[in-house]
């Protein structure tokens, strides 16, 4: 059974009553959870357009609600992901004009950046439009900082960049110091730069504000030096958006560049509505084995991108779910080119199925927290000994036991007085059964029918039903 698919009606809003979630028009939470994968806006290689349509049926068909639309800055994304192929890869269609005169790094024609894309703008609404039609939020990614170094790339995707003084006919320098890289496009230290990328957020937001399911990020890993930066771009969107007629969450996600990370208190102490943290937390947590209680101070959206790049399992999810966080998965379905029914590839390769338990477990997490009032479940890791556990003490439990626990589940039930009944869910199989009620008011301990990790859901049943 997949989640049902909500009509989307106005732009997400932090929920005022359980601010660890967005929500709608009513106040009613929504939980985010997702993939993404890198080529759903610009592709590498035209001749292998991506199937957006596909992409977003596969989402569909896992039960997902949310996608991240990434974008490239660059011409060339050269040896794309750390040389999984070593063909330059050519992204089309780029945010600005190619009209030369003279060649750019890549033997393409320079970048004129006084002239957009409108081949870019057009395709970044359609796709979003068509999301939104289809019941998906879409969070678009504003900037790229993974463009800005070489990493430990043979080829330094900064050579291609449309700032790179060598491929825009503008006079446009991102590199005055001679570094070797982009990092000072990211700092406000560059007025003309500042301006250009201004112009541009005006750009996208006058070609996007219409549309209910929008949210932005403002760059993809960025490095650290670039927090005032990402501040500043937050403010911008904010600011420019309160002329419109819509207003739309901005999101600032882990600046996870390679020898400039940044921190997360960063991002939970910048104007951002959401962020996308790193794994390091403080207090023994880490996003990606023990995640952290969201405390409602953000929206979290917690994305493998940023906790292994390609990462994350069953486990992950129901984790971040029941420690009242969002999550988004970073898919590698673009290695291949996918048939949108799931029966093979179109070109070559084989279908990676060693992640669908984490595909599988977001669209479960959905159900559930469509099944539940989300306004009012909020993470209660003492009320079981698993620590992972979702409640609305006194009425509802949704407990995770992970597959290293024994079977042997204690739950707190002392602040309810009432009955309960009992749900086992298993997260490897989909399939729920149910228990004999149980009486609250004191400590319970259950054993899981399941050999493996298990759900526990209980509710207080009625008293004209008891």
């Amino acid at each position: 059974m997949k989640p049902p698919r909500r009509e989307i009606r106005s732009p997400l809003k932090v929920c005022t009553r359980n601010p660890r979630y967005f929500a709608d028009e009513n106040d009613r939470p929504v939980y985010l959870a997702g993939s993404h994968t890198w080529s759903n806006i610009q592709e590498f290689k035209s001749d292998h357009p991506f199937d957006y349509d596909g992409y977003l049926t596969w989402l569909q068909n896992w039960g997902h609600n949310f996608t991240r639309l990434w974008t490239w800055e660059a011409g060339t994304n050269a040896e794309w992901m750390n040389g999984w192929t070593e063909e330059k890869m050519i992204v089309e269609p780029t945010i600005y004009a190619r009209t030369g005169p003279g060649a750019a790094a890549d033997e393409g024609p320079k970048f004129d950046l006084s002239k957009f894309n409108e081949a870019f703008f057009e395709r970044l609404h359609n796709r979003a439009e068509i999301a939104g039609s289809r019941g998906f939020y879409v969070s678009i990614m504003l900037f790229q900082g993974y463009e800005l170094e070489k990493r430990d790339r043979k080829i330094n995707p900064w050579d291609c960049h449309p700032y790179n003084r060598r491929n825009n006919v503008n006079g446009i320098d991102g590199d005055p110091l001679q570094a070797n890289n982009g990092y000072k496009l990211q700092t406000l230290e560059i007025p003309e730069v500042t301006k250009l990328q201004e112009e541009y957020l005006r750009k996208i937001v006058d070609t996007v504000n219409h549309l209910d399911n929008v949210l932005y990020e403002v760059s993809n890993e960025s490095h650290r030096s670039s927090t005032r930066w990402h501040y500043h771009i937050v403010d911008f969107v904010h600011d420019y958006e309160k002329s419109k007629r819509k207003q739309h969450p901005v999101g600032m996600t882990s600046q996870n560049a390679y020898k400039l990370r940044g921190l997360n208190e960063d991002l939970f102490s910048g104007p951002a509505d959401w962020v996308s943290p790193s794994i390091e937390a403080e207090g023994g947590y880490n996003y990606a084995y023990n995640p952290p209680p969201g405390d409602g101070s953000k929206v979290i959206v917690s994305d493998t991108d940023h906790l292994w790049g390609i990462g994350g399992d069953s486990a992950w999810v129901w984790k971040s779910f029941t420690r009242g966080l969002n999550v988004l998965f970073m898919d590698p379905y673009d290695t291949g080119f996918m048939d949108p029914n799931d029966s093979g590839l179109i070109n070559s390769g084989e279908i990676d199925r060693d992640w669908d338990s984490a595909r599988g477990a977001m669209g479960q997490t959905r159900e559930f927290a469509e099944r539940m009032d989300m306004a009012k479940m909020f993470p209660h890791p003492e009320l079981s000994h698993s620590h992972y556990c979702l409640a609305n003490p006194g009425l509802s439990y949704l407990v995770y036991y992970p597959s290293e626990m024994t079977k042997r589940i204690q739950v707190d039930l002392r602040s309810c007085d009432g009955w309960l009944s009992v749900e086992w869910y298993n997260p490897d199989t989909g399939n729920s059964v149910s228990g004999e009620r149980v009486e609250g008011g004191r400590k319970l301990v259950f054993f899981s029918p399941f050999t493996n990790s298990a759900i526990l859901y209980l509710n207080k049943i009625p008293i004209k039903s008891q």
